[in-house]
């Protein structure tokens, strides 16, 4: 069995886990429409950033890789939702260098579903998973990853981990082509 599928496969039967566990998060919506999830510990990490950010009159999407969260804000600047966030690290093996996520401003370029994976990870070839994938600075995306991968620590290749479930909600409820994302300094 191949590396990638042997992943897929673990992936969807942790997933199957959780669901029949009970442990789905449920749906609600915000004051101003948006539908969030409520999870025992995202509160934690929203709390860590500004309930209100004065960001021009857009949504925005806003990742603090010292806090360990990123957060979506609605045009009002009111922190919709938020969550734990994995961004690039000091030091990646088999790399020159940090793997830093850019700073700066950018705006997603490009959206995928589900099924979306990486062309470079693993070296050589690729295929690690990025569910719910939404580009904002050439190969570095915002993308899901398993509650086993997300820690306290900058350690991916570039990319920006988040909860598949928040994924799934940021591409389909809040993120289109041309949303902005804020990477603030480390």
């Amino acid at each position: 069995m191949s590396e990638y599928r042997l992943w897929q496969t673990n992936f969807l039967v942790c997933a199957i886990c959780v669901i029949l566990s009970g442990c789905a998060p449920r749906t609600t919506s915000t004051s101003n429409g948006y539908p969030h999830f409520e999870e025992a510990n995202a509160g934690q990490y929203a709390a860590r950033l500004p309930q209100q950010v004065s960001l021009g009159n857009e949504k925005v999407i806003v990742v603090d890789p010292k806090a360990y969260a990123w957060g979506a804000y609605g045009a009002d600047g009111q922190l919709v939702r938020g969550g734990i966030a994995t961004a690039g690290g000091d030091y990646c093996e088999g790399e020159e260098g940090s793997c830093h996520t850019a700073i700066g401003t950018f705006h997603i370029t490009s959206l995928g579903g589900e099924n979306c994976y990486s062309h470079i990870y693993p070296r050589p070839k690729g295929g690690s998973l990025m569910p719910y994938c939404m580009f904002f600075h050439g190969g570095q995306s915002l993308h899901g990853s398993p509650d086993w991968m997300l820690v306290e620590a900058n350690i991916s290749h570039g990319c920006v981990h988040i909860r598949i479930p928040d994924a799934e909600w940021l591409r389909y409820n809040f993120a289109d082509v041309g949303t902005k994302v804020v990477v603030l300094p480390y």
